[in-house]
């Protein structure tokens, strides 16, 4: 299968630490009931967008972007607002698209804790006030290594891409499997076979540092993007039904002329 050249992207500016601030606080402004996605699971959203084996428009992805489940915007939603929204979410779309395509490397946005300024709520004891599914959120992250817990939102938004565009994860080839391993090993695993293969890669692949689990990261997501860059960015090839007109063989229109001195004058 012919592969095209990679189409050279425009140099995008990226999302300056103020933007990265405004878009967490637009998403966080999502009319409720919707459950839109934060800044750090967008960045890893899009990471999953980029690396899908068909080329996907992020206008097209936008929908679980401002809802997990895929809910569409009530019709009252302010304007103005999903704009710069749609404007931060696609610039950064853009910067990552580039980084991949021409750098082969890429700046994900990880909080690490140092990142985050203390928030009172979180540090009250606040298990009275718990639902169910938030007090078992709590403890699937508690029970995860510190690199895994400062990864795992990030990795969360990836996986979401992953499911709601499985192109990625029904990928027959194995080097495409073992990078996902790669990345899901900072999720609590659920399954005795998801904690064997997290116990392996613990043991042969060891992240005791936060900087090196970003790295990994980073090369593993770009690891996906070389991978499925054939699919991506493939050229069909034509078949044609009958053989191609000669300039000296008889036109097709049957006037007896030769095709170069009928339908083939240029």
């Amino acid at each position: 299968m012919p592969i095209a050249p990679i189409p050279k992207t425009r140099p995008a500016r990226d999302l300056t630490d103020a933007e990265f601030a405004e878009l967490d606080g637009l998403l966080q402004a999502t009319p409720t009931p919707l459950e839109a996605l934060d800044a750090v699971m967008l960045d890893g959203f899009l990471c999953g967008v980029l690396v899908q084996p068909q080329l996907l428009e992020i206008d097209d992805c936008l929908l679980w972007v401002f809802d997990t489940d895929g809910q569409a915007l009530p019709d009252n939603t302010d304007p103005a607002w999903y704009e710069r929204t749609c404007q931060l979410i696609r610039q950064r779309h853009a910067a990552l698209n580039h980084a991949m395509a021409d750098d082969g490397w890429f700046n994900p946005l990880i909080l690490e804790p140092d990142d985050e300024a203390p928030d009172p709520e979180r540090a009250a004891p606040r298990s009275s006030a718990l639902t169910p599914q938030q007090a078992e959120s709590d403890a699937l992250l508690a029970s995860l290594p510190p690199v895994s817990q400062a990864l795992m939102p990030w990795v969360t938004g990836f996986l979401m891409a992953c499911e709601q565009f499985p192109g990625l994860s029904n990928s027959s080839d194995d080097a495409v499997h073992v990078a996902l391993a790669r990345l899901y090993r900072h999720l609590p695993a659920q399954t005795e076979e998801e904690i064997e293969l997290v116990a392996t890669l613990d043991r042969e692949h060891p992240l005791r540092l936060l900087d090196d689990a970003i790295e990994e990261l980073v090369v593993t997501v770009a690891d996906l993007w070389d991978l499925t860059r054939p699919s991506r960015y493939h050229v069909d090839t034509i078949k044609r039904d009958s053989p191609k007109l000669g300039r000296n063989d008889p036109c097709h229109c049957g006037s007896g002329k030769k095709f170069k001195a009928c339908h083939g004058k240029t």
